[in-house]
């Protein structure tokens, strides 16, 4: 969102979106359709679509997962309540922790805002530790910093066992 002399304005937000139920790919290209549509969000910079295998402890399909990188006048809790009206939207239920999903849209990072509520935690918690996370994120925010390292840097020690792009470009949700 520029501003008036031109420069870009707000605060840079990374956000990690994923799915393994119905359409993902649609969903996922809705939510940031429905994300860039909001006059205080832009949608900056999408990574390209990755199949990855499911995290955590149920069994369950593979996943697609993307990061966006975006700008937005929203404070941090504002945002996150306009995520979770989209994943509504979309039909996301909340029946298992870390389970089957149509959509889930994740606040990484927000500027170098760090937050603790019992609804947020800035920078995501656990994000240092998912592949699923750091490879679509270093191709479109590498440079932004987690724990005293750029997300490039623990990129290279993730485990990307499983993990393929299936897409060429960041363009993708345009089109879906």
């Amino acid at each position: 969102m520029p501003s008036n002399d031109g420069s870009r304005s707000g605060f840079r937000v990374t956000l990690g979106l994923g799915g393994n139920v119905g359409d993902p790919r649609q969903a996922m290209a809705g939510a940031l359709k429905a994300l860039d549509a909001d006059s205080l969000i832009e949608v900056e910079a999408v990574s390209r679509l990755y199949r990855t295998p499911p995290w955590g402890p149920v069994a369950q399909d593979w996943f697609l997962n993307c990061c966006a990188l975006v700008r937005t006048t929203m404070q941090p809790l504002q945002l996150l309540e306009k995520c979770k009206g989209i994943e509504q939207t979309l039909k996301r239920q909340r029946i298992v922790r870390w389970g089957p999903r149509t959509i889930d849209i994740d606040i990484l990072t927000f500027d170098d805002v760090s937050l603790e509520d019992e609804r947020l935690t800035i920078p995501h918690p656990r994000m240092h530790d998912r592949g699923f996370v750091l490879l679509p994120l270093a191709e479109i925010a590498g440079d932004v910093r987690v724990r005293g390292r750029t997300v490039s840097d623990w990129s290279l020690e993730c485990d990307r066992q499983g993990i393929e792009a299936v897409s060429d470009d960041g363009d993708w949700w345009r089109t879906s």
